[in-house]
Formats: structure tokens, sequence, C-alpha cells
């Protein structure tokens, strides 16, 4: 067995492998002996069927595993015994030649083989990175203060119908009749909006439901009906306004101050503008947080300065997934790609570095996380906690989830190190500044 190399350059290596008979005969004669005792063939006894036999049924299978398993130990014998950091997965060459499977014949393979470069930086005190604090506003305070009172409020009877209000209306004509209908006037289309507009208790006015609702789900669960049965009604619609409800924010008192933020936390106005400004100041606390993360990875991937094998890459994307991407789709998303992969070596060294790990306490807390949020987005605050324990334990039984939490926690344990190390460079901003940076 011969291996040999050609390096056109510090990253690619072409390696060809030469297995001649005399290589794999005595693997082959194993592996059909294995084919032999295990064979259950009807007219012989289990084990005891003539070689012959079983090399015509076997021969070719045997032949084919007896070969690739010299083969994948010559290249993984070459990976060691080099060094090589090793990017995807060795893979058939372009000039591979073909291959006709045939005992007794000698067999040449060819493989690319590519390698991430090393990399070797330094972390210190002159590594300057940005971090933004976001100045709080008179004007932010008050949008914040009335969306919680927005939020805490409730619907009420109103007179006359506005964009933001609802009717309870009883709708309609000769084949069908719906009552107790909840309309909202800003989910109606824009073109039909206007017959509700102003509308109050007992007012009567005709509408094509076809064109006022145009999601047919809406438009069927609004006439208590199936979607199958939209296209046999005819679209002509009378609505008889039963009344008006608006949504009236919660006045500031002790019961929305207690609704918002627990019995007695908040108690007079002074604190319910500090409980407001530390809110705000969480939100922005978040997104500078966010956004230092991001100058983290730019920072460090331009200082770690990698060249990367990205010819080899992008044939590897097309062999690895097995037809799901053309090699246009990969040169289309491969920039993006490539900024996510050399994060990930950078992230790689600096946990390295630093021995950073990913503890089962960090998964835990980091699913735990996740589904509060989730929930939250639902509209479900306040989940007790061993509900939300039992969701993050199913949440991390599923292996892309898994992965994509213990991530986030490499990039989380990684920035708040490179955060001790470097100089951070504080800035006050404007929200509207901030969102402008790029």
């Amino acid at each position: 067995m011969k291996v040999s190399q050609i390096q056109p350059d510090a990253l690619n290596y072409k390696v060809t492998i030469e297995i001649a008979a005399a290589d794999y005969s005595e693997p082959l004669r194993k592996r059909l002996n294995e084919y032999k005792r295990k064979a259950d063939i009807k007219g012989f006894r289990r084990g005891m069927a003539p070689m012959g036999l079983i090399q015509r049924m076997y021969g070719d299978q045997a032949l084919y595993e007896s070969v690739n398993g010299l083969v994948g130990e010559s290249l993984d014998k070459f990976i060691q015994d080099n060094k090589i950091r090793v990017v995807g997965e060795p893979m058939p060459a372009e000039d591979q030649p073909q291959v006709s499977w045939k005992s007794g014949e000698d067999f040449t393979f060819i493989f690319d083989i590519a390698q991430t470069p090393e990399i070797n930086f330094e972390v210190g005190k002159e590594d300057k990175i940005p971090y933004y604090e976001i100045n709080i506003t008179a004007a932010e305070k008050k949008a914040q203060k009335e969306a919680l009172l927005q939020q805490y409020g409730s619907l009420q009877e109103g007179k006359k119908a506005g964009e933001q209000d609802y009717l309870v209306c009883d709708i309609e004509n000769e084949g069908h009749k719906a009552e107790g209908v909840y309309v909202s006037v800003s989910h109606v289309a824009e073109a039909a909006r206007g017959a509700f507009i102003g509308k109050k208790a007992g007012d009567k006015f005709q509408l094509n439901v076809n064109e006022a609702f145009e999601n047919e789900t809406d438009r069927a669960a609004m006439l208590k009906v199936n979607k199958e049965q939209l296209a046999t009604l005819d679209p002509m619609f009378t609505f008889t306004v039963v009344n008006v409800k608006t949504y009236v924010a919660a006045e500031e008192n002790q019961e929305t101050y207690d609704k918002i933020f627990g019995e007695g936390n908040v108690t007079t106005p002074e604190q319910f503008e500090e409980k407001v400004a530390e809110r705000i100041k969480a939100n922005h606390e978040q997104e500078a947080n966010y956004r230092f993360g991001a100058d983290v990875r730019k920072y460090f991937v331009e200082k770690a300065a990698l060249e990367l094998p990205e010819a080899f890459l992008k044939r590897w994307l097309v062999y690895a997934n097995e037809g799901k991407f053309t090699a246009e789709q990969v040169e289309k998303e491969f920039p993006g790609f490539l900024e996510d992969f050399k994060w990930q070596l950078v992230r790689g060294y600096l946990m390295q570095k630093y021995n950073l790990k990913v503890s089962q306490a960090d998964l835990q807390a980091a699913a735990e996380s996740f589904v509060a949020y989730q929930y939250a987005m639902y509209g479900m605050a306040g989940v007790p906690e061993n509900i939300i324990k039992s969701s993050a334990e199913n949440v991390l039984q599923d292996q892309n989830q898994y992965r994509r939490l213990e991530e986030q926690c490499e990039d989380n344990l990684t920035i708040a190190k490179v955060r001790e190390e470097v100089t951070l460079q504080t800035k006050k901003i404007s929200q509207d500044k901030f969102r402008e940076l790029k």
C-alpha cells in the first residue's frame, strides 16, 4: 500500500492511495469467512455453505468493504501523522479515476483534504471595543408608561367606533345569520374600513364580506361556518351594530400598580417612574450587550485574519448535503456561511485559550430561558417553575435544539471572558443613533 501527497498550498492536500491486490487479500479472506460463518442459506447448515457460493453471493460486497477499510485506515493515519486540522471531511478528488471493482486488481484512490489555518493571537487591554450606553429620554419613559397602562387596560362600552375599536354585530342575509360577532376595525380591509368608523349601537349597513375580510380563515370564523361553505354564501350581508367596544387604558392608581408590579411593590407615581426607567434600562442593556457581542465577533475575526480553503468548502457543502443544495445556492449563501465559520474557529480558539467549558447547568439555564420566552410570546407570563423546567428538559432532548443552545452558551461564555480582558470604549448614544449603527 502506498500513500503519496501533493500540497498545492498550506491549506490543501491531494492524497493518492494505491492499494495492491496483495494488500487486501488477507482482509478479503477474513471478510468472506465472516460472511460464510453467518450465512444462513437454504440447503446448507448455518456456516457450512461452500466458499464458492459465498464468493458469488457476497464477493463484491466483501471486496468493497475490505478495500474501503484500508482506505479509511490510510486516510486516518495520514491525517494523524501530518497533524492536519481537517475541515469538513476528505472528498474524492474531481480527477478520481473510475474504479472497476474486480477482485485481484490494484486500486487507486485520490482524495482532496483541506485544513483550517493555525490561529494564534493575544487578547488584552490594547484591544479596544465600543460599548454603547443608550440614553433614556423623557419621551421614552412617557411612551413606556402609556404602553404599560394600555397593556393592563380593558374593553369598555364606547359610543362611536374608531380605528382601534371593536364592534359587536349581528350579520345576516337571506341565506345565513351570525349573531354577536366581534369585528376589529383595524383588521378590516382598508378599502372597507370606512363602513365601520363612526358607527354606533343600532346602526345598520350592508357590506360585501369577501372584500372587507380577505382572509378566508378569519371570514369563516366570523360567519361561523367552515371554509368550504364560504363559496356557497352570498357575500352581501347586513350588519346591525349591537354595541361598540373601545379599549381603554388602565388608570394610574394602586390597583394598576399592583397588577403590573405585584402587590405593594409600587405605591407612588415616583416609584412607578423609577420602575419604568429600570425596565427601559434593562431593555437598553440587552440591546447594547447584543451589539457588543456582534462587535466582538467582527473584531476578533478580523484580528485572526483567517484564510480558508474556500473552493474546497464550497465543494464540500454541496457534497456533504447530498443534493439538498446546488452549487449555485451554495455560492449565493457562502459569504454568510464563511463569516459564521470563521467565528466558530475563533470562538473555539478562545475557549481553548481560556479553558472555557459549557456546563450542564449552563444548558439547563439557557433552555429554561428559551422556554419562558416562548410562553411569554403567547402571552403566558408567570408560568410555574416546574412546568418551565419540564419543558426545558424536553427541549434538550432535541439534538438540533441542544446544539443551538450549546452554541449560544459557547458564545455567551466567550464574549463574557473577552469583556473582562479587553478595554471597553464606553460611548453614550441616543436610541435613534444606536439603531442607525451598522
